[in-house]
């Protein structure tokens, strides 16, 4: 099985060369992925795992062992990689031996000292067995390098106490230039050191001779009184007289001696304590350097001469080491204390709380330090997270208070201004009134570039959210990953490792994961509720809103904000996502994502059905050369930014909802639809057949600030209520034929549903409003005509039974015709579309009443009936090409109603007439001929 990464490869060490125990930091490729990918690390063949420190797969710090090579390679086995190789090497060098009066940066074991005097001379004071200068003269430092000293004396020291040294090797390292009588000198002293050593036992014989010469003439005085007297007869009082003598012998020793003896042992006393405090000058130094390092700040210092203080004195019996080492113990329980306090002081960085969760472990605090820490800073960001919220609820009332103090300024001002004539008892209208203030505050000198700043400026809900989602994504990753550290154990050092201290934090985060699920959770409900109560706070309860909440919403945001709103959240929950947080803990923020999305939805089409109903006041009613006005295009332009607007809201986000899965959004956004339709469509019949002044304003936003506000509608127009009902049809028309279908595509082009329905009830709505429209037109136009046909017919006291024979057609047709030709030439000038339909149903009634005018005469006289016929067909093939099966049948009945005409006389003076009547007026009825094409299309 292949390996998924390249072998170990390390290209660098620094420093490359050092005694024991020297840190050094290995670089390479590929030197494992993390820390328990390390399976192995050996330099110069020595294992340096124990104190290994895996920073990156480019960097490794560890310590150099004691290893037998002096020079060797660096060789890194990992798991992923298997056992790499190395293209440098590490030279391992003999330490220096360092003498007890000497400078030292290390803790050198004075123990080994007394090892190697244990074997030598037990007797012999410590500061004898290493004299700085043996010679006894000025030492000079040559400048042979050591590697070739260690090459032309092998397995020799210049170390005059070692087994192994070499006067050669001491000499040219230490007077390579020194002179010949310097040499000599130098003997000199060696010899007077010698005899030194041998004057010692000397002094002590020399010191008591009297003493021994006393003693041996009282032995030999007994000796020849015990020969002249006998034995037996002195035996007694020679016994007598020998323990005298002894006796003083001892009281003159001691007499002699007592004063160099005490001197002897004072000398050893301050001796014995001179070396006591050289050889544990450490502790009794320590309370003091403990003090020294805190101030400094070197709590790593602190905690390593700690741990050596423990080693070497924590079970100790001597009282004075016991007393020092309680001094020792104070001091780094106040340490404790002031680490604990750094650690849960806020705001602090993440590499900070490491540092001091670290110190705290290895001065073996009591509790649990990091857990401690984690608590502190869920507080703290539940804290900065509301307190935002209070900065900005109260900011915002400040500025409230201040456009409140400005408006009722501006109020008083405004009274003030000549510009008002108070005393005029005329009333101004609604729209005067609008339209007068509009020009009085575009003269104020209160309209400055401020105003316009504070009018574009983000509402400070908008502002709130971006500095509270900011605030999270900057503080939330800290925490997570200080979480994240103590699950892994990567907060404690090597101290801790080898204490087992590491395993047992484990055990804790394991144990304590449903808390800290709960610590994100609370986290993650504040947040979202915060931007509830901000945005939605509808969607909290009482006790939230209270809590939560507090804003004054005078107006909702518009769907601008609201996207951007999203857009923010949504950058949010990606940046925590990333964070590796489990997907159950987001669930949240994903359904106010979905609530601010329907939201945003919702109240861009309220706020589109709003702008649909202002487009009454931009109707211009100039028409193209398709009868059309601007107002259709208008309203499918604004259907089109609005649901363009809404792109980025509809789009679904890796991990969100569609905002149309609910039913009631469905259908809400269902409804709403078809209230921007219907709302257009009641704009426009409200500009076709409401007058000027009747039309409703009450939508309007009491903004005024612009100049041409109403300035379309309430200017004079020369178009008359006929031909606005024509303009409206023709709109209607293009509407039912084009805009309609277009703003179903591209309602379904972004995912709404029920286009269907919409479709259909808008189409309805328009089809009833476009015949409503069409009615009334024809009721202006058509009536008149129908009505006059009846004087006209019996004008001048015509009657059907006594008339007189036929000569043309009467004035009162010619006059209807002409009124039909009005009409046509009214349509045609607006939509030449509509000319067939119009004319159709003006036909139809000019036929209906023309038939029911014949049929209530009760009889007609041959001359009568010639005249009838001669009219009515004059009429029908007039606008025959208009013709509709009602309007035929009508003409039909009408002839029907009428004599037949028996002779052929008759007949060709009715064609004679007909020809007569179509070659007079041919000029007029041009304009029923040109529409041809146009009926022939519809």
């Amino acid at each position: 099985m292949s390996r998924a990464r390249q072998p170990p490869l390390v290209t660098g060490i620094s420093p490359n060369e050092g005694i024991a125990w020297t840190k050094v930091t290995i670089r390479g490729e590929n030197l494992g992925t993390g820390p328990t990918d390390l399976l192995g690390l050996t330099i110069c063949g020595h294992n340096c795992l124990l104190t290994a420190e895996w920073m990156s797969a480019s960097k490794i710090v560890c310590r150099v062992g004691q290893a037998k090579n002096d020079k060797g390679d660096i060789i890194v086995t990992t798991k992923s990689g298997g056992k790499g190789t190395s293209t440098v090497s590490f030279k391992l060098l003999k330490p220096e031996k360092i003498g007890i009066l000497d400078q030292s940066a290390v803790w050198v074991d004075e123990m080994n000292y007394y090892d190697m005097r244990t074997d030598r001379n037990k007797g012999i004071p410590p500061l004898s067995l290493r004299p700085a200068n043996p010679l006894g003269i000025e030492i000079d430092k040559g400048r042979f390098p050591q590697k070739d000293l260690e090459s032309l004396f092998p397995g020799m020291s210049a170390d005059f106490t070692s087994e192994n040294f070499s006067a050669a090797w001491y000499l040219i390292e230490n007077h390579s230039t020194t002179s010949f009588d310097q040499l000599k000198t130098a003997v000199v002293n060696l010899k007077k050191q010698a005899n030194k050593k041998n004057e010692g036992s000397l002094a002590y014989v020399k010191g008591g001779l009297s003493t021994f010469f006393e003693a041996q003439d009282a032995l030999s005085a007994i000796h020849q009184k015990l020969e002249a007297d006998g034995t037996e007869k002195v035996e007694g009082s020679m016994t007598q007289k020998l323990e005298n003598v002894l006796n003083r012998a001892s009281n003159t020793a001691d007499t002699l001696f007592q004063e160099v003896l005490g001197r002897k042992d004072k000398a050893d006393s301050t001796r014995n304590a001179l070396n006591v405090l050289q050889r544990f000058k450490f502790l009794f130094n320590l309370p003091l350097n403990i003090e020294r390092n805190i101030q400094k700040g070197d709590y790593d210092v602190v905690i390593n001469d700690y741990e050596k203080a423990k080693s070497l004195f924590g079970k100790t019996e001597v009282q004075v080491f016991k007393k020092y080492y309680a001094e020792v113990e104070t001091r780094i329980e106040a340490l404790r204390e002031l680490l604990l306090d750094k650690l849960l002081e806020t705001p602090s960085t993440l590499h900070d709380q490491k540092r001091y969760i670290r110190y705290l472990s290895d001065l073996h605090a009591p509790g649990d330090p990091a857990w401690q820490c984690i608590g502190a800073q869920h507080q703290w960001i539940l804290q900065l997270m509301h307190n935002c919220k209070e900065s900005y609820v109260k900011e915002q009332k400040g500025k409230d208070a201040f456009l409140f103090y400005l408006y009722i300024y501006i109020c008083a001002a405004l009274l003030h201004s000549p510009m008002l004539d108070l005393d005029s008892d005329v009333r101004p209208s609604p729209i005067g009134h609008l339209s007068q203030t509009a020009s009085l505050k575009r003269g104020s000198s209160f309209q400055s570039a401020r105003d316009d700043a504070w009018r574009y400026k983000a509402p400070q809900q908008v502002v709130f959210v971006e500095k509270l989602t900011k605030l999270v994504v900057s503080q939330l990753p800290n925490f997570w990953k200080l979480w994240v550290s103590y699950v892994n154990g990567s907060l404690f050092s090597e101290t801790a490792e080898k204490s087992g201290q590491m395993e047992r934090s484990k055990k804790n985060a394991r144990q304590r994961q449903n808390d800290f699920k709960k610590m994100i959770q609370e986290v993650m409900h504040s947040l979202v509720k915060l931007i509830r109560g901000a945005l939605l706070p509808f969607s909290l309860r009482e006790g939230e809103l209270r809590q939560y909440g507090g804003w004054e919403m005078k107006s909702e945001l518009s769907g601008q904000w609201l996207t951007h709103v999203i857009q923010t959240v949504r950058l949010s929950s990606e940046s925590l996502t990333a964070l590796e947080i489990p997907n159950d803990m987001l669930q949240i923020i994903q359904d106010l994502i979905l609530d601010l999305r329907v939201r945003c939805i919702i109240v861009t089409l309220q706020h589109t059905a709003e702008d649909i109903k202002r487009l009454a006041e931009k109707e211009d009613w100039v028409v193209d050369n398709e009868g059309l006005t601007s107002l259709p295009s208008q309203f499918e332009q604004c259907i089109i930014r609005s649901l363009q607007s809404l792109k980025t809201v509809l789009d679904c986000k890796p991990g969100e909802a569609s905002v149309f899965q609910q039913q009631k959004t469905q259908e809400d956004v269902c409804q709403l639809s078809i209230g921007i339709m219907q709302g257009f469509i009641d704009c426009l019949e409200q500009l076709s057949t409401k007058p000027d002044g009747d039309i409703d304003t009450s939508h309007l936003s009491v903004d005024v600030s612009s100049p041409d506000l109403f300035g379309s509608i309430h200017e004079e127009s020369s178009l008359s209520s006929e031909q606005r009902l024509l303009i409206a049809l023709s709109n209607c028309r293009y509407l039912e034929r084009h805009t309609f279908l277009n703003i179903a595509e591209h309602f379904e082009k972004h995912g709404f549903q029920g286009v269907d329905k919409i479709t259909q009830v808008s189409m309805e709505s328009l089809k009833e409003l476009d015949q409503r429209l069409f009615e009334m037109y024809i009721e202006f136009k058509a009536d008149p005509i129908v009505g006059s046909l009846e004087p006209g017919i019996y004008a001048g006291y015509f009657d059907w039974k006594d008339c007189l024979i036929p000569t043309g057609v009467r004035n009162y047709l010619k006059e209807a015709l002409v009124n039909i030709i009005a009409v046509h030439a009214e349509v045609f000038t607006i939509s030449k579309d509509l000319v067939p339909r119009v004319m159709s149903r003006v036909v139809e009634a000019v036929s209906e009443e023309l038939s029911r005018l014949m049929q209530c005469v009760s009889s007609f006289s041959k001359n009568g009936a010639l005249q009838a016929k001669l009219e009515i067909c004059a009429l029908r093939d007039t606008v025959a090409i208009y013709l509709t099966p009602e309007s035929k049948s009508s003409f039909k009945q009408a002839l029907e109603a009428l004599p037949q005409l028996s002779s052929g006389t008759d007949r060709k003076l009715l064609e004679e007439l007909l020809n007569k009547f179509k070659s007079s007026m041919h000029l007029q009825l041009t304009c029923f001929q040109a529409s041809s094409s146009a009926m022939m299309k519809t």
